[in-house]
């Protein structure tokens, strides 16, 4: 019998798919599995590298907390197209590849949404000139050098303009281990206002937290699998809202995305002007912060429901 011909019985089942290294780092699992428990899903905690997992036995595939996936990046995806065609996998497997390398901001720069300046530099390119392009063109007091696929800001460095050398040398780091940079002005208001990061199941808003600013000045990138958040629960602003909305619809008008995506985490900053800006657009498996408002797992949970009964 193949993998995919496993017979099921009794309730649909849930396969909340993590990785060794996040196991027990992930305040999201628990409050999730209790929500679908209370809705008679059956759930199991799996890691994505484990061999041994039947997946077929899954009725979806739920990515949660694959947090090392950055340092094997070939590997996750060809995992992510193999499960692909032996379970149902959420959110989809195109999107998924899209979504975890961030030249995607540059697609959604060129659908007219107001992102975050994000220039790139590919492996083997010399870094300084690009650099100092990026500089010449963003009259920024400070910017930010990071991987364009990583997670918790693991690889990334805030740094001033007068650090030229310092910043040459962290990008030549990443580049030289084949990985492509991503410069960005470093939006001050953050230090002040924080980041407003906002959760959408099935297309639907269920909640907000704020994100105090995480990197220091001249602090060295983060060894851990991510850094220390300073979280709160945020109602957010009218525009906030709207932007991220906007950025949903775009994904499906572009044909990027299916009408409503499983999950969503809309992560935004305010610009010099006071303007919110898309920092990232989180599909993959992102912190969804379910403890930071009330029915939020049960939100989840509710959409995630719907999902499986569909055909």
């Amino acid at each position: 019998m193949s993998e995919a011909a496993v017979p099921r019985r009794g309730p649909a089942r849930v396969a909340l798919v993590s990785a060794r290294a996040a196991r027990g780092l992930d305040a999201d699992m628990e409050p999730l599995a209790t929500a679908l428990a209370a809705r008679g899903l059956g759930r199991e905690v799996v890691d994505w590298d484990e061999p041994s997992v039947r997946w077929g036995q899954f009725d979806l595939a739920l990515l949660r907390s694959t947090w090392d996936y950055t340092e094997r990046l070939g590997e996750f995806r060809g995992w992510l197209r193999r499960i692909a065609g032996l379970t149902r996998l959420h959110n989809p497997a195109p999107l998924l590849e899209w979504n975890i390398d961030k030249h995607y901001l540059r697609d959604l720069a060129a659908l007219g949404l107001p992102v975050v300046p994000s220039a790139f530099i590919e492996p083997g390119a010399p870094p300084r000139p690009a650099i100092e392009r990026f500089l010449a063109e963003h009259p920024c007091a400070e910017f930010v050098i990071k991987p364009a696929v990583g997670a918790g800001s693991r690889g990334a460095r805030r740094l001033g303009r007068a650090q030229l050398p310092e910043a040459q040398a962290h990008a030549a780091s990443l580049l030289e281990a084949d990985r492509s940079v991503v410069l960005q002005p470093y939006l001050e208001a953050v230090d002040r206002d924080g980041e407003t990061a906002l959760l959408f199941f099935s297309g639907r808003f269920s909640h907000a937290i704020r994100k105090g600013p995480l990197l220091r000045p001249d602090a060295a990138p983060t060894r851990a699998l991510f850094a220390p958040e300073h979280i709160t629960a945020r109602t957010p602003a009218a525009d906030e809202r709207a932007l991220a909305e906007a950025v949903l619809a775009a994904i499906h008008d572009s044909g990027r995305a299916p009408r409503t995506v499983l999950y969503a985490r809309v992560d935004l900053l305010r610009d010099p002007a006071g303007a919110p800006r898309l920092l990232e657009l989180e599909l993959a498996e992102p912190s969804l912060f379910l403890t930071y408002a009330d029915g939020a797992a049960e939100r989840f949970a509710g959409s995630i429901a719907e999902t499986l009964a569909m055909p």
